[in-house]
């Protein structure tokens, strides 16, 4: 076998006019504001239910690149979509991601409270940064949290809800998704069992390039 490119950015160039291809005849061409995260998931799970799955406040998108360039936090419920989000493109836009995860005080505090750290670390984000962008991947209770705290008055930048997993994973979603309609806050959902840590990595990625790309054309993908 011959490799077709090597270069990183030759392959995602490739890949993406694959993407957009296929897309096109199997008839889920997204629309024109939500294609680049739709586009940015399939590329990194080469699942096309994501055109169907992932849902959209209106506005989402354009929210959360209004919140990056407002140098918004991007606050995760695991250390693996934090470290899969792209921190030279986040610095460009003097952004900052955190995970509160293994932070002793938020192991603590979920002991004392007898929930999951997940729910703690969500507490804390709502305290500590109320307008973030709120990008869970893993834990439903995270995204029960979130809407409590919605309720509460919580309004953040953004909610990324893509947990993955069989236990309370579909409902959350749905009453995540529901709260943020309710009160007007942006949210990507993907809605269903799939989603994880990567996917939610991928979604603050492809919001970042956004973001990024409005400020400096040249900083994109893998260039970013």
């Amino acid at each position: 076998m011959t490799p077709q490119h090597h270069l990183p950015a030759d392959i995602e160039r490739t890949s993406i006019s694959i993407i957009t291809r296929e897309l096109d005849e199997l008839g889920l061409t997204p629309p024109p504001e939500t294609a680049a995260v739709v586009k940015r998931v399939i590329h990194t799970t080469a699942d096309f239910d994501y055109a169907k799955n992932l849902r959209f406040t209106p506005g989402a998108v354009e929210a959360a690149v209004k919140a990056l360039h407002a140098g918004a936090f991007i606050v995760t419920d695991t250390n693996m979509a934090l470290a899969g989000i792209t921190k030279p493109g986040l610095k460009k836009l003097n952004g900052e991601a955190i995970c509160y995860m293994a932070d002793p005080a938020v192991a603590e505090a979920a002991k004392q409270a007898g929930t999951t750290r997940a729910v703690a670390a969500m507490h804390r984000a709502a305290r500590e940064h109320p307008g973030a962008i709120l990008a869970i991947g893993n834990a439903p209770t995270a995204l029960l949290t979130i809407a409590e705290e919605m309720e509460a008055g919580l309004r953040p930048a953004l909610v990324i809800g893509v947990p993955v997993g069989f236990v309370n994973v579909v409902e959350s979603k749905e009453v995540l998704f529901a709260a943020c309609e309710r009160y007007g806050v942006p949210a990507i959902v993907a809605m269903g069992r799939k989603g994880g840590s990567n996917v939610a990595a991928a979604i603050c990625n492809a919001l970042i390039y956004s973001a990024a790309e409005m400020l400096d054309p040249s900083a994109r993908g893998w260039n970013g």
